[in-house]
């Protein structure tokens, strides 16, 4: 019987115990990590490695926007931005232009850091 990765194991656990609003911080942070990898891949000429960053920031961008609650007038509006990166990245793994995916984690960057603000406000009532 493999060991287990003790890492992985640690993040599993993470994750199983993490809030709503922790695992909407994770995505963040994911889509935030896949679309530097993304840059990275691009800049050292990697379509491989662009294609398969951007393809794991659009499924958790994806994800985020399919799980928004269409009752409240922010979700909508979040929709449109969703929809607004998962445009930006579709051209930046077609085209594989860096100025694309770079528009995209400067909005994701301040969705997340949006989001952190949230949780801090939401802590402290």
């Amino acid at each position: 019987m493999a060991l287990k990765n003790p890492y992985n194991q640690y993040k599993q656990n993470n994750i199983m115990q993490a809030s709503p609003q922790e695992l909407t911080l994770m995505l963040y942070n994911g889509a935030i990590k896949f679309t530097n990898l993304g840059i990275i891949g691009i800049d050292e000429k990697n379509i491989e490695k662009a294609n398969n960053s951007i393809l794991r920031a659009r499924d958790i961008i994806t994800e985020l926007n399919i799980t928004l609650d269409m009752n409240y007038d922010i979700s909508k509006q979040l929709s449109a931005l969703y929809n607004y990166i998962l445009t930006l990245l579709l051209e930046a793994n077609i085209r594989k232009e860096r100025a694309c995916l770079q528009e995209a984690l400067d909005l994701i960057t301040q969705l997340r850091d949006t989001w952190k603000e949230a949780m801090v406000l939401s802590k402290q009532e």
